[in-house]
C-alpha cells in the first residue's frame, strides 16, 4: 500500500509532522505533533496542533494512532491536546523505560514518576504491527540517537524520526545520554535494507547549505547514493569518527529541558504544585 502522507512543517523547531492516511479509509495516524512552547514566558501554544485537528476534521478522518518515533529532545509533544480532541491511542518504542530511568534520575523525579511507560497507552518493540484502518504498520527498532528511537514502515514509506535527515544533511546526534554512534549505523542499515523506492519521511529540516527550499521526503535509494554521513556504502569506522567529531561541535537543542520532561510523560507537564501551577526543572550543570 501507498498511504497518503499530509506534512506539517514547525519554523520554530524545524520538526515535521505527518497524517499518515490510509487511501482505503478514513483511517489515520499523526506521528511526531508538536506544542508551541515559548521558553522566556513559559507559555504554551496550541495553533500547530491546531493546523493538525482542522485538517483531520475538513477531510472526515479518524485518528487510530498519535505515534512518537521518539522521546524529543528539541520540541514538546501535543498528543495529549491532540487525543483529547481527536481520540486514537499514543504509542512509542517500549524502550521508553531506558529513557524514564535516566531522566527521571536528571530531573530528580522521585519515586511518584512512574518509569514503566505507564503514560502511553501503547509500547512497541521490534518486530511488532499494529494497524491504521487497512495498513500495517511495521515497527522497526532503530536506537542510536536516543535508545527508544522507532522507525514506523507503513507500506511504501517509512518515517524515521531523527535517526536520518535530508541526504545532503546526514544523520541524527548521538551524544545524549544512551546514544550510540555504533547503535545508529547499525539502526540506518536496517532502514537502508528496504526496497529502495520507499519513501522516507525524516522528521526535521534545517536547510543544508546550499539549498533554498525546506525538504522531508527522500527514498532509501537516495539515502543509499547521497548522505552526506552515511552514503556510499560509508564504513562504520569512518561514520563514528564523523559522527564523534561532529557531535563535540553542536551546543544542546534550546529546548532540551523541558522537551525532555514534558515528552517522557507523553506530552504531559508535571503534576501541578499546591498552587495549581505546573513547574519544569533546570538541572543546573546537570546535562
Amino acid at each position: 500500500m501507498s498511504p497518503e502522507v499530509k506534512a506539517f512543517f514547525d519554523d520554530a523547531t524545524n520538526t515535521v509532522s505527518y497524517v499518515v492516511i490510509d487511501p482505503n479509509s478514513a483511517k489515520c495516524a499523526i506521528i511526531d505533533s508538536v506544542l508551541d512552547f515559548d521558553y522566556a514566558s513559559g507559555r504554551t501554544d496550541t495553533a500547530s496542533a491546531d493546523a493538525i485537528i482542522a485538517f483531520v476534521q475538513e477531510s472526515g478522518l479518524q485518528v487510530d494512532w498519535i505515534l512518537e518515533s521518539h522521546v524529543h529532545a528539541d520540541h514538546l509533544s501535543a498528543a495529549p491536546y491532540l487525543q483529547a480532541q481527536l481520540g486514537g491511542r499514543i504509542g512509542i518504542g517500549d524502550r521508553i523505560r531506558v529513557v524514564q530511568d535516566t531522566f527521571g534520575k536528571v530531573f530528580n523525579e522521585g519515586t511518584e514518576f512512574q518509569r514503566d511507560g505507564s503514560q502511553f497507552d501503547a509500547l512497541f518493540k521490534e518486530g511488532d504491527s499494529v494497524h491504521i484502518g487497512q495498513m500495517r504498520v511495521d515497527i522497526l527498532h532503530t536506537p542510536g540517537h536516543t535508545p527508544a528511537c522507532l522507525t514506523y514502515v507503513i507500506g511504501d514509506a517509512a518515517f524515521v524520526g531523527d535517526t536520518m535527515f535530508m541526504p545532503d544533511f546526514g544523520t541524527a546526534r548521538v551524544d545524549f545520554p544512551g546514544g550510540s554512534a555504533d547503535d545508529l549505523y547499525n539502526s540506518i542499515q536496517k532502514i537502508l535494507a528496504l526496497p529502495e523506492a520507499t519513501r522516507i519521511f525524516v522528521g526535521h529540516d534545517y536547510k543544508a547549505p546550499g539549498r533554498d527550499q525546506y525538504a522531508w521526503e527522500t527514498s532509501v535509494a537516495e539515502q543509499k547514493a547521497r548522505n552526506v554521513h552515511v552514503g556510499a556504502g560509508k564504513e562504520r569506522a569512518d561514520f563514528i569518527k564523523t559522527r564523534t567529531e561532529r557531535d563535540a561541535q553542536l551546543a544542546m537543542p534550546r529546548l532540551i529541558v523541558p522537551s525532555l520532561q514534558v515528552n517522557m510523560r507523553a506530552g504531559q507537564m508535571p503534576p501541578a504544585e499546591d498552587n495549581g501551577v505546573s513547574y519544569l526543572k533546570v538541572p543546573v550543570n546537570g546535562l
